[in-house]
């Protein structure tokens, strides 16, 4: 029996509520966070007697722990363990605590912890993925925390907040300006905590780390984050020689089309869709696709599949059937 949890969905640009069907075998709980805290949480243990991988999947920009429900399905198919925490909730409703402050960190790595308590967690394939502002968690904690996983996958995620508010939408830049309580662009203390909530700023540390990081060639256009934000995330933990030069990103960014030279090879996991433009420098890969504000949520969970903790990123071609697309509001 199935019940239902909200989710929201963007097609045509145009933000829509749907109702995503979850299966009865996710159960939202209260799981610890960070300080003596509990944070809801929608949680999924597999079934199986032996060790299964965890998958933890964070939340977009302005929802919540429920928001997880869009992976349900891969979830089940992959039989992972898998948690969806809230920490500290949506960032859009001027919550100092949401955005990457250092409490929201902690409350993921409480609920990674928390997990491998209570369910027969593999050591070796513990998994992050998120989209949009679960991307830029995703992000933040591949670089604050990289010693917890084993791979992390995030879609048209935000590396640079500072930046988002000079070339985002309003309604974002003013949700960043009051989680901040200051104008990161103007007030030195705002920038200051801006940039420490900023992947950009610890992605280095990601290195070791398999790495994926993709999203749509119209997003910024057709949607709220500009693909600048996925480029130069890459460019942070990319070797010298591999970065993306910052000509090519503009080009990219503003005109929503590749820059001069070879075409990528095609990757069947992306089905139909075109790839503009790929790089891999060592365990770290960016994508840009045909779409705009979008995550592939099933060819993550097949990639993050064949990654196991302490070894070299497997970046072989994945199947068709990991094709399946879902539009991200933010």
């Amino acid at each position: 029996m199935k019940h239902l949890l909200t989710a929201l969905f963007v097609a045509g640009g145009v933000a829509a509520l749907a109702a995503a069907p979850c299966p009865a075998s996710f159960k939202m709980m209260k799981c610890p966070a960070s300080g003596g805290r509990t944070q809801p949480a929608l949680v999924r243990f597999s079934p199986a007697a032996e060790a299964r991988p965890l998958i933890v999947v964070l939340h977009t920009w302005s929802a919540g722990a429920a928001n997880g429900g869009r992976y349900a399905i891969p979830a089940e198919k992959y039989d992972f363990h898998m948690i969806s925490p809230d920490f500290c909730g949506s960032n859009a409703v001027g919550n100092p605590l949401s955005m990457g402050s250092d409490t929201a960190v902690a409350d993921i790595v409480s609920a990674v912890e928390w997990m491998k308590t209570k369910a027969k967690v593999d050591p070796e394939r513990i998994y992050l993925l998120g989209g949009s502002g679960g991307g830029h968690m995703a992000l933040l904690m591949a670089g604050r925390h990289p010693e917890l996983w084993s791979a992390v996958s995030a879609w048209c995620p935000i590396s640079d907040l500072t930046e988002w508010c000079r070339h985002g939408r309003d309604r974002y830049t003013k949700q960043i300006i009051a989680n901040l309580k200051g104008d990161p662009r103007t007030d030195p203390e705002a920038a200051k905590e801006a940039a420490k909530r900023s992947p950009i700023t610890c992605l280095a540390a990601a290195k070791t780390v398999p790495l994926d990081i993709a999203t749509g060639i119209h997003d910024g256009h057709r949607g709220s984050v500009p693909i600048s934000q996925a480029l130069i995330a890459f460019n942070a933990v990319a070797a010298a020689e591999d970065r993306v030069p910052e000509a090519d990103i503009r080009t990219m960014t503003q005109q929503e089309r590749a820059p001069e030279g070879p075409a990528p090879a095609p990757d069947p996991g992306y089905g139909e869709r075109q790839l503009h433009f790929r790089r891999i420098s060592g365990n770290t890969r960016v994508t840009i696709f045909e779409g705009g504000h979008d995550i592939l949520s099933d060819y993550g969970f097949a990639w993050l599949s064949r990654q196991r903790k302490g070894r070299p990123a497997d970046w072989s071609p994945l199947p068709a059937e990991a094709a399946t697309a879902t539009g991200l509001t933010r």
